[in-house]
């Protein structure tokens, strides 16, 4: 009666009335210290189970197998806390007549497989269950589940097997425990496939059996299938499942939220939320869902719904996980006002709710507030997680903040996080993208793991110079050599070193081996490709990987324009355009971008117009990028009163768009205006970077302000912590040659704290010649610092023959042509071109190619009489041979601008004349060029190596500075 009384007490879990009735008993035998642990057991009260079966020991009764069972089930909850008593237990039974007792061991195998993990607790559980003599069907399940716990598939499936040819005549037929068992497993496995062939094969087993309606089977066979991403099949066993709870809609709920089907995710919710008990993590599924909707602005609407049903319910103030859900799904939402207001609302906050606020930040570019939720969270006593620092690390990078990198970088090392392989990428990510290559490489040689990500992020640091790429090179040769299979992002990478350096040879062999992986399918390695060959000039093999691509996208076609444009096939990159227009396809941004900057290039103002008008019609002229990119167009065009008009038109400018107008006015020879719109960018608080200053600079070169010039140079120091750049000295240099201060010039060549390059000692030999031959020294020592230098450049000798010419040193001269036969270099031919509407015209000097060839000669002709008949007198000096004054006005009379201008007064117009030429107009024909202007009545605009020059009635634009 009384061990009634206590079972009846235990399983209401009135512990105390049991202890009562127990403690009163006059008389206790084995079966009623068993029901008391036993109670204890049941109840969660491992400890003292332990307690009350010493004190049975203690007492001299000897244990049944009920006691022994409930007191290993009381260490088996303990887990690794409880294999002490275990292991005691153990020794206790094996002195007893229950050593082989099939139920004391079927518990003997489940304690081990809990206690002990690894392999060391699957072979005690092993050792155990091969003792039973007499195994049943519990036995079987035990040892089953002890390896499927440890995700080993084979051998769970092996002794489900056995277990099958063992029970033949003793029904060990599989239950509701086994197949379990064997779901979990098979769904566990990193195979996808394999797992998902086990899972048919259960499927039907248990379709056969009769266990699809059962409540435990059908749930994990639910989310089995769909964590795989079979749906429907998941879908069709929910259907047929005799009942269904949380677990079984939350399982489908996860494969449905997985594979971004978050609609219907939310359509089951609604369906069962009235039938099933929902818990609490059936609501932060929910919430997961809203993120995955095909409209994240219906997703956002939806999960505002639910938020005020779950806070009218008071489901968010009693569980943190759902007020993290909410954070999250805000954030992914891109709503952070309202995560930021759920984050401040929550009374209680953990290191989740801290690390999906600052990721949510982090995500939607709130960079700063991202690091500054870092430090409050620290001050809160809150330890920093790994995705913590992940996301204020991506924020960092985002921000360029490479000294707040490194700090975090410290705090990841005194919590032991970077030994986290994720959080060392992402601190490789950052360092690549400051630009510290230094860093990445001894980051990456300190870490002590790699993975994919790991291998990609070290290729992608290492593509910007030459030493650089060769170094990317290595990285992607020691990864296969270390047995990774490049995946997608890795040739995306080592294609883009490849690209950056133009390295066909590099090309190829990574093209090789993209089809020896099966992933030239993959459209990012395609575009990759392009883009590589485009660069490298090879548009064949552009054409080709083009025309077989089943599907292009927008960078498809931008790479094969621009690597049209690379290769200086302008038309066939225009045609590309008007055909993506007769397509239909909508161009963005970037292909506007792009094709605007190819006309810049070869100042084709009529093709540059006409992708104008294009972008006006696809609404997109107002984009800052576009806008930029014509404001830089119409300036190369020399249309810089366009250019002036459109960048006052535009909605909002950027440092792009500042860049081309002052540089612009600069190339223009409008120093002064230039200098205005310096001003007027630093009063609109834009600030300058290192392009302003060439800009600014070049304009002060241009009209010689050379105090100004001096200013500018030392505020980039001093007021905008910008280092001057070789290409800053450059100018400085430049606009002392211009001005004739040759003395400062050199005082400023001694003193500059970086050795000057070839582009400087080019300068200042320019310079020379201009000066008439006045400065033999300082161009002496100029030709031979770029001789040493260069000396296979033909251009560096042109420099110093026309130095000697000008000052009529013919046998220098003579020896300068020597050297450079010798030297066998070549300079670039100079010549002239105009663009008319059947296409571009180009002119060598002296040419007879053209076809109307006579009839420019004649106009020429013409228009020398009428130049000399106003009082233009031919500047022989820029003749540079030692040949007779007749012969020296002829040669400089069939200079390529002359014979390009001659051909354009021949069509009947009135617009200005533009011509572009390679290298730097000669005196004499900007002489002359004053003098047509004059004589058509039309402006002649000549785009030359260094600027441009506006002739009008007689005069130049530069006021003859040039």
């Amino acid at each position: 009666m009384c061990n009634t009384l206590i079972n009846v007490y235990v399983k209401d879990g009135d512990l105390v009335s049991a202890n009562d009735v127990f403690d009163e008993m006059p008389e206790k035998n084995s079966v009623t210290w068993a029901c008391l642990i036993s109670g204890y057991t049941q109840n969660e009260k491992p400890k003292d189970a332990f307690a009350a079966f010493g004190r049975m020991v203690s007492a001299g009764f000897i244990p049944n197998h009920y006691a022994l069972g409930s007191a290993l089930r009381a260490c088996q909850r303990l887990g690794a806390e409880g294999l002490k008593h275990g292991i005691q237990i153990h020794g206790l039974v094996s002195k007893t007549r229950y050593a082989f007792d099939v139920v004391v061991c079927n518990v003997l195998i489940s304690m081990y497989g809990s206690c002990i993990e690894g392999s060391i607790g699957s072979d005690y559980a092993w050792r155990v269950f091969d003792g039973i003599s007499n195994k049943n069907s519990i036995s079987w399940n035990s040892i089953i589940s002890v390896y499927s716990q440890r995700g080993d598939v084979d051998t769970v499936f092996g002794l489900f097997s056995f277990m099958q040819k063992e029970g033949i005549g003793f029904s060990f037929r599989p239950s509701e425990y086994t197949f379990g068992s064997l779901i979990a497993t098979a769904s566990e496995s990193l195979n996808i496939d394999c797992g998902l062939s086990l899972l048919k094969q259960l499927l039907a087993k248990i379709e056969m059996s009769g266990f699809i309606e059962d409540l435990y089977v059908g749930s994990a066979l639910v989310s089995g299938f769909a964590k795989f991403g079979a749906i429907d099949t998941a879908k069709s066993i929910f259907q047929q499942m005799g009942t269904r709870n949380a677990v079984s809609v939350n399982g489908l709920m996860v494969g449905l939220v997985n594979v971004k089907r978050g609609e219907e995710a939310v359509e089951v919710f609604f369906e069962m939320r009235d039938f099933v008990r929902l818990n609490t993590d059936t609501y932060v599924l929910l919430l997961s869902a809203f993120v995955e909707f095909s409209c994240l602005e219906d997703g956002k609407r939806k999960g505002k719904e639910v938020h005020g049903y779950i806070t009218r319910t008071g489901i968010s103030d009693s569980s943190i996980a759902v007020g993290n859900s909410l954070i999250n799904m805000y954030a992914k939402c891109g709503a952070i006002q309202d995560a930021s207001s759920v984050f401040s609302l929550m009374c209680d906050k953990d290191s989740v709710s801290w690390s999906s606020m600052i990721s949510g930040l982090d995500q939607n570019e709130c960079f700063e507030d991202a690091l500054l939720s870092l430090r409050t969270m620290k001050r809160n006593g809150l330890i920093p997680s790994n995705f913590t620092l992940i996301s204020t690390l991506s924020s960092c990078s985002s921000l360029g903040w490479m000294r707040m990198g490194e700090q975090i970088h410290g705090e990841a090392i005194k919590l032991g996080l970077d030994w986290d392989v994720s959080v060392s990428n992402t601190l490789l990510s950052l360092y690549a993208d400051t630009g510290c290559i230094t860093e990445c490489r001894k980051l990456f040689s300190f870490m002590h793991n790699h993975d994919q990500v790991s291998w990609n992020s070290i290729i992608r640091a290492f593509n910007d110079s030459e030493e650089s790429v060769t170094e990317a090179t290595k990285y992607f040769i020691e990864m296969m050599r270390s047995g990774w299979v490049p995946n997608s992002v890795t040739y995306i990478n080592i294609l883009a070193a490849a690209a950056s350096l133009s390295c066909i040879e590099l090309t190829h062999q990574v093209h090789a081996l993209v089809l020896k992986h099966r992933l030239m399918d993959d459209n990012s390695v395609k575009n990759s490709l392009l883009t590589c060959y485009g660069k490298c000039g090879e548009m064949k093999d552009c054409e080709i990987i083009f025309s077989r691509m089943s599907e292009r996208d927008d960078v498809s076609w931008n790479s094969m324009i621009s690597g049209y444009i690379h290769s200086n096939f302008l038309v066939e990159a225009m045609n590309l355009v008007w055909l993506l227009l007769q397509k239909g396809q909508r161009l963005d941004s970037f292909t506007f971008a792009t094709v605007l900057s190819a006309c810049a290039s070869v100042a084709t103002l009529e093709h540059g117009m006409e992708v104008h008008a294009c972008a006006t019609r696809a609404c997109l002229a107002s984009d800052v990028v576009i806008g930029s990119a014509l404001v830089d167009m119409y300036a190369k065009c020399g249309r810089i009163d366009y250019s002036s008009r459109f960048f006052e038109l535009m909605p909002l400018r950027n440092l792009y768009s500042w860049n081309s107008m002052i540089s612009g006015y600069a190339r223009h020879g409008d120093g002064h205006k230039a200098l205005k719109m310096f001003t007027r960018m630093k009063l609109e608080n834009q600030e300058p970077d290192n392009v302003t200053f060439v800009g600014v600079l070049s304009a002060c070169s241009h009209v010689g302000l050379v105090s100004q010039g001096y200013e500018h140079f030392d505020s980039m120091s001093k007021v905008y912590g910008l280092a001057p750049r070789i290409e800053h000295f450059s100018c400085m240099v430049d606009l002392l040659g211009r001005a004739g201060d040759f003395d400062k010039l050199e005082e400023f060549i001694n003193r500059m704290p970086i050795n000057p390059n070839i582009l400087i000692w080019r300068t200042v030999l320019s310079a020379c010649g201009r000066a008439n031959g006045r400065l033999p020294a300082l161009g002496k020592r100029a030709a031979e610092m770029i001789m040493e230098l260069e000396p296979q450049n033909g251009v560096n000798y042109v420099l110093l023959a026309n130095m000697y010419a000008s000052g009529e040193k013919w046998e220098h001269v003579a020896k300068a042509r020597r050297a450079m036969k010798v030297a066998e270099a070549k300079k670039e031919a100079g010549c002239s071109w105009v663009s008319m509407k059947d296409g571009i015209h180009i002119f060598v000097s002296g040419d007879k190619s053209h076809p109307e060839k006579d009839a420019i000669y004649e106009k020429l002709g013409e228009l020398h009489k009428k130049m000399k008949e106003v009082g233009y007198v031919p500047e022989t000096r820029y003749a540079l041979y030692d040949v007779e004054v007749e012969h020296k006005e002829e040669l400089l009379s069939y200079h390529s601008e002359r014979l390009a201008v001659a051909f354009v007064l021949m069509r009947k117009s009135k617009l200005p004349i533009r011509i572009m030429k390679n290298l730097r107009v000669c005196g004499d024909c900007h002489m002359a060029f004053k003098y047509i202007s004059q004589i058509v009545d039309r402006e002649i605009v000549l785009r030359d190596s260094n600027r441009f020059h506006h002739f009008r009635c007689g005069e130049c634009s530069c006021n003859d500075y040039w």
